[in-house]
């Protein structure tokens, strides 16, 4: 008999493993670095440059679904997989408000353009991950 025959599920991935941490120290950064210029003193908002308030805004409460999806993975949890799909799919969503702010000629940061990217990039990469781990396991 297996793990799986006996109801437990089989151990994490070393990748998963490792993409768990990488999400969790990505969702604290996303928190301290959002929160800072939200919440800290205006020497961070100076530092932000041209922010936009509504994406770091988003990028905060973005961060704690980063670590809740960090934790999930790291746990084996179902709702890991679609949480992880959705944080991409918000993400790109936000870019669109974003866009038409930068287009209109308002102010941004072109490391914006960048963060935006690798979040979605990196959610994308993960949910794929769980994916195809979670396809493998029922074969």
């Amino acid at each position: 008999m297996n793990a799986a025959s006996l109801g437990n599920k089989p151990p994490l991935s070393l990748g998963l493993r490792i993409a768990s941490i990488v999400a969790l120290v990505f969702g604290v950064m996303t928190l301290f670095s959002a929160g800072s210029v939200l919440f800290g003193p205006s020497v961070s908002q100076e530092m932000a440059g041209a922010y936009v308030e509504f994406v770091v805004w988003f990028n905060f409460a973005a961060g704690f679904f980063y670590v809740m999806a960090a934790i999930g993975i790291w746990l084996q949890r179902a709702w890991a997989y679609p949480l992880s799909g959705l944080i991409a799919l918000t993400t790109a969503f936000m870019a669109i408000p974003f866009a038409f702010h930068a287009i209109a000629g308002g102010p941004f940061e072109l490391r914006t353009v960048a963060a935006l990217v690798l979040r979605i990039g990196f959610w994308a990469a993960i949910t794929i991950a769980l994916y195809w781990s979670k396809r493998n396991a029922h074969r």
